[in-house]
């Protein structure tokens, strides 16, 4: 059992057990059907994962494919600083496109703003991505070493609030540690691919500064379960983990960021039980 396996079943079992129903709340989400898509939820949930120790991934179900396309939407975001989903190489934004072929001023367009920082050097212009690059490499003691994508004085213009809204970035003895903070979490659908794809971004953030890759610790507001995932999900918590410990491999020796691909990673070590298989997820907008 992988320390992603025992959080996500600590959570779900949370969940089933003890968790809000959100039935008569006027919920936004819909199912395809048009039926409300009603939760079950807790509050406030935060899992760490030791990064020296092995790479965040679930073996109760396949997410050997499922951590590169979570690679790519972090590099989207991150790297490209794009809010356009034809820069996307899947369509898990299709969604939430509008004429213009953008998700609005949402993820990425936040990331390529540009702001005046105070440095030890003066003054300089340089967006969020780069600042903490800059701090991590020139005053890495910070506490200060921060993102935040909640924007409101544009939250108007986005297509959807961003979910992963904020990270803090410490490091101690030669480690990085990420704070990853998201404010709405759906577990079947999204907790694997956000782990995978942050834990990733700390692995290339400590290669490109020097450092080794610390703790990730994932901090969530409100946590879910949609009714009609519960029994999917009760499938794979009762499921049998595998016992592994998968190594995130980057071959690409860069210290710059912006040199990395997708191709640059390989997952080594992981394995799944294989006698799982979920189906179609439905999925609720």
């Amino acid at each position: 059992m992988t320390e992603a396996d025992k959080n996500f079943i600590e959570t779900c079992k949370e969940i089933i057990d003890h968790g809000y129903s959100s039935e008569g709340t006027g919920v936004r989400t819909r199912w395809e059907d048009g039926s409300e898509a009603n939760y079950y939820s807790i509050v406030g949930v935060s899992n760490k994962y030791d990064l020296e120790k092995e790479f965040p991934m679930i073996t109760l179900r396949n997410q050997s494919k499922t951590v590169y396309r979570s690679i790519d939407e972090l590099l989207w975001i991150w790297q490209k600083k794009s809010n356009k989903v034809a820069d996307l190489n899947s369509h898990i934004w299709d969604q939430w496109a509008g004429e213009d072929g953008t998700i609005g001023k949402a993820y990425g367009y936040q990331f390529s703003r540009k702001y005046d920082f105070k440095t030890k050097e003066g003054i300089k212009s340089m967006d969020q991505v780069d600042f903490v690059l800059y701090l991590l490499q020139n005053d890495p003691a910070s506490r200060r070493i921060m993102t935040n994508l909640f924007a409101h004085d544009e939250l108007k213009d986005m297509n959807l609030e961003p979910c992963a809204f904020g990270t803090q970035w410490l490091v101690k003895e030669g480690k990085l540690h990420l704070i990853l903070n998201q404010r709405s979490q759906d577990m079947l659908a999204a907790n694997g691919w956000n782990t995978m794809q942050y834990a990733a971004l700390c692995y290339m953030f400590a290669q490109v500064c020097g450092l080794k890759p610390g703790t990730l610790t994932h901090n969530i507001g409100d946590c879910h379960i949609y009714d009609r995932h519960i029994p999917l999900v009760k499938q794979l918590i009762e499921a049998e983990p595998v016992d592994c410990h998968p190594k995130l491999v980057i071959n690409n020796p860069t210290k710059n960021f912006y040199d990395f691909k997708v191709e640059d990673f390989v997952v080594e070590g992981y394995d799944y039980n294989k006698d799982i298989k979920l189906g179609k997820i439905p999925v609720a907008n």
